[in-house]
Parts: structure tokens; sequence; C-alpha cells
């Protein structure tokens, strides 16, 4: 019984998100972020077409620089059978940064650099949680080429070049499962495209393909079964694939709103299919209203339900990880999301504003709150095991943007 108990909880060894929609932010811009994360089926802002879709690069004129970055606040509690503890991981930030150049009436460039995920987990003080701790860092740096077809359609294709780093540090006895921080990088495409009627109708829909991530060396899987060999195993992790479809309209000069659908196809990925992840529909609804020409006052809404589901779990270890030496149980699986990969939280309402100081530069605002959210986990042969995580989060973004 002891076994049971104590290796089921070893399994918690990693964070890998901020836990919005999974682990991918609802938005990387403030413009974005202030609606809900739309920006698939309207125009939200330059720096944002080139990660949500590039066809609205073409959307912008001249020469658009932005940069800026996110303040995250998340609120992680574990429990797990007699034990709980608050995540002393409080605050995070992530960075972003783009440039969108109207290389002519047909042709957009642009390029940015995203912090698209990252967080951790501070159980460090806590046996009964493992003395855990973990940090996931994920970025995305795009290039990216918008044609415009007509006034009407415009066209993109974009290569995502990702980093991931990733620490699974988890002590267990006397022994320390976790191998370090690793390191890789992978690579993804985008497909986009866009549809503008006037200033007043706007649709777009944009496809992200896979991105194949393997971290070196980062967990000893035969210390859950006393066994440590200091052989520490790899861990493959895809980012899914995603697929977007969005509409807008602007009924008036000053106002425009919009709502965004996405698949997020969670259940095919490796390493998040074994993880028992759940796919994702997100829907995103944001509205702008501008009471003077200078001033942008935003305001949206944003679901996708939890990949991560709880319930009556069973016990036997007959299930594998890629490409851990260990097999797990699902209450294993349970637990190893739970405490370690809280991406549970489904409702986010968010406020943003923008300011135009001058022609040439401008200041965006946006503030996300994620509503408290619970899952929990029992075992299906009465042994008494209970898990169970609670998540919340706000987030504040600024970015300074020029154009010229």
């Amino acid at each position: 019984m002891r076994k049971v108990i104590l290796a089921s909880a070893l399994l918690g060894a990693v964070s890998l998100s901020f836990a919005t929609n999974g682990d991918n932010l609802i938005g990387v811009s403030p413009a974005s972020r202030g609606m809900g994360g739309i920006g698939v089926g309207m125009p939200v802002g330059s720096t944002d077409s080139i990660f949500r879709n590039p066809a609205w690069m073409s959307y912008y004129k001249g020469f658009n620089v932005s940069f800026g970055g996110i303040l995250f606040f998340p609120e992680v509690k574990a429990k797990f059978n007699n034990a709980s503890d608050t995540s002393k991981s409080k605050m995070f930030v992530v960075p972003e940064v783009g440039i969108v150049h109207q290389i002519n009436d047909k042709l957009t460039f642009g390029i940015g650099a995203f912090g698209v995920s990252g967080m951790g987990v501070d159980y460090r003080d806590n046996e009964g949680l493992l003395r855990t701790h973990t940090n996931f860092q994920f970025m995305r740096i795009i290039p990216a080429l918008a044609y415009k077809v007509n006034d009407a359609i415009s066209v993109s294709g974009a290569i995502h070049l990702a980093y991931g780093s990733l620490d699974m540090g988890a002590t267990i006895g006397t022994s320390n499962a976790g191998g370090g921080q690793s390191q890789t990088y992978g690579i993804g495409a985008q497909l986009g495209v866009a549809y503008n009627m006037g200033d007043f109708v706007y649709a777009g829909l944009t496809y992200q393909s896979p991105v194949s991530m393997t971290y070196r060396r980062v967990f000893d899987s035969n210390c859950l079964v006393g066994s440590c060999d200091g052989q520490f195993e790899d861990l493959k992790l895809t980012q899914p694939q995603e697929l977007a479809f969005g509409v807008g309209v602007k009924p008036m000069d000053n106002l425009k709103v919009g709502m965004d659908i996405r698949w997020i196809n969670w259940k095919n990925a490796k390493g998040y299919k074994e993880f028992q992840w759940k796919d994702q529909w997100v829907i995103a609804l944001g509205g702008e209203f501008k009471p003077t020409q200078k001033l942008a006052l935003r305001a949206g809404y944003n679901f996708g339900k939890s990949p991560i589901r709880g319930g009556v779990k069973g016990t036997t270890r007959n299930k594998t990880i890629p490409n851990f030496a260990a097999q797990f149980s699902d209450f294993d699986i349970a637990v190893f999301n739970l405490i370690g990969f809280p991406a549970i939280t489904e409702h986010h309402i968010t406020l943003g504003l923008g300011y135009e100081f001058t022609k040439n530069f401008g200041i965006d605002l946006a503030y996300k709150h994620a509503f408290k959210k619970k899952v929990s986990a029992t075992d299906n042969m009465n042994l008494g095991l209970f898990v169970e995580a609670q998540n919340a989060q706000n987030a504040i973004t600024i970015g300074l943007n020029w154009k010229f």
C-alpha cells in the first residue's frame, strides 16, 4: 500500500504551461489578449498577426515594430492524500517582439519572437508533494510572408522555429530523479488566409502544424519503482496541430467585434496523447471601442474545456510514456498531470486599452483573469488515493508600438 502511494505521488515531476488553453497562451499581444485572444478572423494588431494569422499582415502599411511582455501570476495549489501545498512559483515574465514590413502593394514580411508557454511549480518544501520543482519555457520564432491576392483576399505562409527548455526536478528519497535543464529545438509551419470586405466584414482561417520536440535526459523513471539507476531518459512532447477559424464585423468606424474558434489536437500529439490529454475547442470573443481617435477600450472572453480530466482512475501499471522505461497506471498519469501539469483553467475574462500618443507611437495594455478551476482524481481499488489541482491566474500585458 505504501509503495503504491509513494510511487504514484512521485510522478508529479513536470509542469508545462501557463495553463490557459491547455499550455497555450490565449494570445500574445496586449491588443489580442485584451479581446479574449481573437486575431484569426480579423486584424487586431501587426504583432499578433504574425502569430495568430499571418495573412492579416497585409492589412498593415509601412514599417511596424512592437515589443513588450506579459507578467503572469498563477495561483496553483495541489493535494495528494493528506498533503497539500501552494506552489512557490508565483510570477513569470514572457517576452514578445515583432516586426511587420510592407515590401510592396502585394507582399508583406514579418518576423516575431514570442514566449507562448512557460510555467513552473515549486513544492520543494513539502515531502508529501515530492519535493518537486519544475520549469518549462517554450518560444516560437516566426518568419512569415503574406501575399495580397486582391483587395479582399490575402494568403500567407510561416515557419515556426521552436525553442524549448525543460527541468523536471524531483527528489525521491535521497535520489534526484530529475536530469536537470534540457534544451531542444523544433520546426513547424503555418498557413493562413484572410478576407476583408471593405473594412466591414472580416473572416480568416489558419492551420499550424505539429512541432516535434525531444527533451534529452530529463527524468529517471526507474526511481518510481525504487531502482534509481541514474540513467536519465528522454521525454518526447509534440506541440499539437491547430486549426482555427474566425469572423469579425466593424459596424461603425469606432467599433469592431470578433469571434475565433480553435481546435487544438492534444490527443494525437506525442507525449500529450500518453498523458491522456483531450482535444480542446476554444472559443474567443472580443471587441474594441474607440471613444476618441487616440483611445481604444477593449474587452473579451475566452473558454476552452480543460484537456486534463479527473474521475476514477485505474492503478494497474500498463501504460507507457515515450521514452520512459517504467510503466504507469491511469492514476499515476492523473497525479503526473494534476501535480505537475495543472493546465486546467477554462474561463477567462479580459480587459485592455490602447493609446496613440503620436501618429508613430502608441502603447497597449491588457489584463486577464482566469477563474479558479479544480480537478481531482481517485483510484478504483478503494486504496484511498486522492489527488487534486487548483489553478487560477492573473496576467498583465504591455506593448510598445511604432509605425513608420
